[in-house]
């Protein structure tokens, strides 16, 4: 059976209820998957009509088991959290409260077993501390509802996956941060996810912290053999297929070659500069880790207020945080 995905609405004054309806005209969609929106009913329908999209069917129904899942037709579990339309481009605490109840709710489906996996639109980090809610962003969020301690960003393409050691923080601190049992932990969830989608013996490749990642001692001050070696060497005697820490300046290209199937970043921009050289729109931002299982992926770009109602938003990181979804979703 084709998984079902909740996808989130995100900020309804951002560009997030118009790329959902977008990508839920195409018919590819249906084919992979079983969506299902969790919004506010009347800003899908605002987003429909400023998109050109006038015609499209969207639907309010009370829970997973009443969605008809047909082309055309977009299935809303209607929150009712907006008592009025929120203007475009503007922040709002209503919105971010709402964005909020939207992870909320899809957390709750995840957890029951009615989704197999959760896609969100963007939200604005703002507007969420207006709206009462104190977090970074939806990856905190995911991960106070699940009561996870241990998670990660990945980034993925149809080229190319990346997980990271760290990402929001600065580099002498993400170095700082880089231990052992950090490295062995995101080798693990690396391997997990990847044999939870159906892959038997997944590639796992480590890029080093420093520039030829140390050379034996030429560049830096040991952090490979210190930081990353014990992690391989731990990973490698479970069965993991295990390669580094080496050069990330040749590691990515071979990744890119199909000699790897997952790459290990140690900081923020050393895993998201290739991964956003192939592009905005082809890039996903997935949280994997989270406590049940539960995959979920993101649009790799905010909430556009500037475009925002205009109607020429780009649904493509959409499509391809759906895709992502069904390719993650547990089997």
């Amino acid at each position: 059976m084709k998984p079902i995905i909740a996808i989130t609405m995100g900020d309804a004054a951002g560009i997030g209820p118009e790329i959902i309806v977008k990508a839920l005209t195409h018919p590819d969609v249906y084919e992979i998957c079983q969506p299902v929106v969790i919004g506010d009913l009347a800003s899908l329908k605002r987003a429909a009509a400023v998109s050109g999209l006038g015609e499209l069917t969207i639907r309010s129904i009370a829970g997973v088991k009443d969605a008809l899942f047909e082309q055309g037709s977009i299935d809303c579990i209607d929150l009712k959290l907006l008592p009025e339309a929120v203007p475009f481009g503007q922040l709002s605490a209503a919105a971010g409260n709402a964005a909020f109840h939207y992870i909320a709710k899809a957390v709750e489906l995840a957890k029951a077993g009615e989704v197999r996996a959760i896609c969100t639109a963007p939200l604005n980090k703002e507007a969420l501390h207006k709206g009462g809610h104190l977090y970074p962003g939806h990856t905190e969020i995911l991960a106070k509802l699940t009561e996870t301690e241990d998670f990660s960003m990945m980034l993925s393409t149809d080229r190319l996956k990346v997980i990271h050691l760290t990402t929001h923080v600065g580099l002498i601190k993400a170095v700082e941060l880089i231990t052992p049992e950090r490295t062995y932990k995101v080798l693990k969830l690396a391997d997990q996810v990847l044999r939870t989608a159906g892959n038997a013996n997944p590639r796992i490749a480590l890029c080093g912290i420093n520039p030829h990642a140390g050379e034996s001692g030429l560049f830096g001050n040991g952090e490979e053999e210190e930081k990353l070696v014990p992690a391989v060497e731990k990973a490698q005697a479970e069965g993991l297929s295990v390669f580094g820490p080496a050069p990330a300046d040749t590691l990515f290209y071979r990744a890119m070659r199909g000699d790897f199937d997952i790459v290990v970043a140690c900081y923020h921009d050393q895993g998201h500069t290739p991964v956003k050289v192939l592009g905005i729109e082809a890039g996903v931002n997935i949280t994997v880790g989270l406590k049940g299982g539960i995959i979920r992926t993101s649009v790799d770009h905010g909430t556009a207020f500037d475009i925002a109602g205009k109607g020429i938003a780009d649904e493509r990181s959409m499509l391809e945080a759906i895709r992502s979804a069904v390719e993650l979703a547990p089997k």
